[in-house]
């Protein structure tokens, strides 16, 4: 629901001040289109104005950092989720600017999360800029095209469901690649792994992903944060270049990729759920 009286910028925090999430007038941000503004846009505030030296991002989050990596020059590390795995790379000098998915950003002044940092880091963007939070993203969206994005988790799933349902997907990765699904192609099939390029230590099985030929994916984790039973975590990424169709809202624009996910994986059938508990 729209409110006309609307503030025309909104920050919110939690407990600790480690997370963060940014609202314009009627307009949210989602973490990953922040992480990536925030590198877009470093040179406007001060203590990034000789730039960075990296962006690092989790890898259930977004590609849209990926996308203004590649036009500034600058490296961009896909890591498994975990804050740990963005201190080695801080600590080595590799990146500057870090974020996840599930609303957590950073960057070199300190080895963790830090909300009120990013908070602070917008508003310096907005003097700057001197234009609203949604003009400032949909800028960003006409430069570097705009990557639909939403998470689904299905919680309170039966652990030997949820085992099934991600057993299932690993048995595809050999069959998936090149076969087309609705009107998108599959580009890979895999189950994320990393290489630690400071301390060259190993992480395996961080999530399957199933990437297509455009650039959208799909990404399916199980988390164990949940108190009961097995928690079961869908990504969806559509990447999407016209301009003309960046006002859609993320679920509308990600309904193809919702019916697929459904299709290789099982979903509703082995959840027993015919919509997510929680979308974000």
């Amino acid at each position: 629901m729209f409110a006309e009286d609307a503030p025309d910028f909104g920050a919110a925090s939690d407990g600790d001040g480690d997370r963060n999430m940014i609202l314009g007038n009627n307009f949210f941000v989602n973490p990953s289109d922040s992480l990536a503004l925030i590198a877009a846009n470093a040179k406007l505030v001060p203590g990034y104005k000789d730039g960075l030296s990296g962006v690092a991002r989790s890898m259930p989050t977004s590609q849209a950092a990926d996308r203004v990596a590649k036009k500034l020059g600058l490296d961009c590390y896909e890591t498994p989720t975990g804050w740990k795995f963005f201190g080695n790379l801080l600590d080595a000098d590799k990146i500057t600017v870090c974020g996840e998915e599930s609303f957590g950003t950073g960057s070199n002044h300190v080895r963790e999360k830090d909300g009120l940092w990013a908070v602070l880091f917008w508003l310096n963007i907005l003097a700057e800029r001197q234009q609203s939070v949604e003009e400032i993203v949909v800028d960003h969206w006409k430069t570097y095209g705009r990557n639909f994005y939403s998470r689904h988790d299905y919680e309170g799933v039966d652990k030997a469901k949820a085992t099934e349902l991600m057993d299932g997907l690993r048995s595809q990765f050999s069959t998936l690649p090149g076969q087309t699904l609705g009107d998108y192609t599959v580009e890979y099939a895999d189950d994320f792994s990393y290489t630690d390029p400071i301390d060259g230590s190993v992480s395996t099985k961080q999530g399957v992903r199933i990437g297509f030929t455009d650039g959208s994916r799909m990404v399916f984790r199980l988390s164990g944060t949940g108190t009961q039973g097995a928690t079961v975590r869908l990504y969806l990424e559509s990447y999407e270049p016209d301009a003309s169709k960046h006002n859609v809202d993320p679920q509308e624009a990600l309904k193809p990729l919702i019916t697929i996910a459904d299709q290789v994986s099982k979903l509703q059938t082995l959840t027993g759920r015919d919509k997510p508990t929680v979308i974000t």
